[in-house]
């Protein structure tokens, strides 16, 4: 029977239920945030569902960024509680998550983009986050790397840096299954209906589960889940992909996560080599294939501030999908015209870094408690002329 099917995970059920209070589609470190703080609000009967493995979409980078360095205090506040709550996993989950405080190291090159850095400087300034302008001198410094010449300032954050974010994952759903939450691997989800202005039930390949919430966390699938009840997510599925050089006998010089804006390259450490990104041109669609067609962009790139970095010997790589929406801002909140309908995607590869965080946002949400942020800084209505657009200028 269908619902025998026995996850790879030992994590995860083995059995779905025919009922539950809270569904949350998706399996990814959203998702199990949310699931996890639900749990630990006292929600009960809560499943979550994972059409592949856990943390098989954006949660499968090898190393995540993790920052508060952004410019619209939304997201600097997403940030900054879930670099909180990154910083005490290894105590509260009992999981070494492989956090590290390299910093972020940010490029600019006119002067334009040097006053961006410093308008947002200050906002993250005046909300407790670490962070200050460097010359670059000072940038060259920081990370050896980098040709000051070919820059006019920069941005440096030390209390910055990265993760791993399959350690996060495991560690949430650990607990969140200690907590009571079913979590099903290998379970698609087909239909979310709804009644006479409320959810009525999810179906997947295993059976239906009624429900009267539903909480998506789908990333780059989240518009087809939102259109099965009529809900416009305007999340699209955009490939990224990022190389990994050869481990050196001798590593690399210890350097901070380092953007260039002007050309979205980036660069830090991973183990002895390093990993090295840039947001390519690409067609959108759910291509998750890696191959080399990317490197001559990351190559002009790399010349301008990191001409050392040129040509990089590459031993593999890691290629995912951001879930980007028209402003490259999340979407968090529950849906104005199905209430009990509520969702958390469209990061635009921000999700890792503000997991904790959101996760908090959405089980205050559908507790209709207060919380540290209002949502509705990130509603979906944004994008039907009810609420403000969002502008981030600190955005890879």
């Amino acid at each position: 029977m269908a619902d025998q099917i026995v996850g790879l995970d030992p994590t995860c059920a083995t059995a779905q239920p025919p009922a539950a209070d809270v569904v949350v589609v998706g399996g990814g470190i959203m998702g199990l945030s949310t699931a996890w703080h639900l749990a630990s609000r006292g929600v009960r009967n809560i499943v979550l569902l994972e059409r592949a493995e856990l943390g098989s979409g954006s949660s499968a980078k090898p190393l995540g960024g993790v920052r508060a360095n952004f410019s619209d205090p939304g997201n600097i506040e997403l940030g900054r509680r879930s670099l909180e709550a990154f910083r005490r996993f290894p105590r509260q989950f009992g999981v070494d998550i492989g956090f590290q405080q390299v910093g972020y190291l940010f490029l600019c090159r006119s002067d334009a983009e040097a006053a961006d850095l410093e308008r947002a400087t200050g906002i993250q300034n005046g909300l407790g986050v670490d962070s200050r302008m460097v010359s670059p001198q000072e940038a060259a410094q920081i990370n050896p790397l980098l040709d000051p010449a070919a820059l006019t300032g920069a941005s440096f954050s030390p209390g910055d840096g990265f993760a791993a974010p399959s350690a996060v994952v495991a560690g949430y759903a650990a607990a969140a299954v200690e907590l009571g939450v079913t979590v099903l691997d290998r379970t698609e989800v087909l239909d979310v209906r709804r009644g006479a202005g409320a959810i009525e039930s999810v179906t997947t390949q295993r059976g239906t589960i009624r429900t009267s919430a539903v909480v998506c966390c789908a990333g780059a699938w989240s518009a087809r889940i939102g259109a099965m009840v009529g809900v416009d997510l305007p999340v699209t599925p955009v490939r990224r992909l990022i190389g990994l050089t050869r481990q050196r006998s001798v590593p690399y010089p210890r350097v901070p996560f380092t953007l260039d804006l002007s050309t979205t390259f980036y660069h830090h450490n991973y183990r002895n080599g390093l990993l090295l990104g840039i947001s390519h041109q690409q067609e959108p669609g759910f291509c998750r294939e890696f191959d080399h067609d990317w490197l001559p962009e990351l190559n002009a790139a790399a010349a301008v501030c990191t001409p050392q970095l040129e040509h990089p010997d590459l031993a593999g790589g890691w290629a995912g999908l951001y879930e980007n929406t028209p402003d490259r801002n999340a979407l968090i909140g529950e849906a104005r015209e199905l209430p009990g309908f509520f969702y958390a995607t469209g990061f635009s590869g921000h999700g890792f870094l503000q997991g904790p965080a959101v996760g908090e946002l959405v089980a205050d949400l559908y507790l209709g408690r207060p919380s540290f942020l209002d949502a509705g800084h990130f509603s979906a209505d944004r994008f039907s002329g009810t609420a403000p657009v969002l502008h981030e200028v600190n955005i890879i």
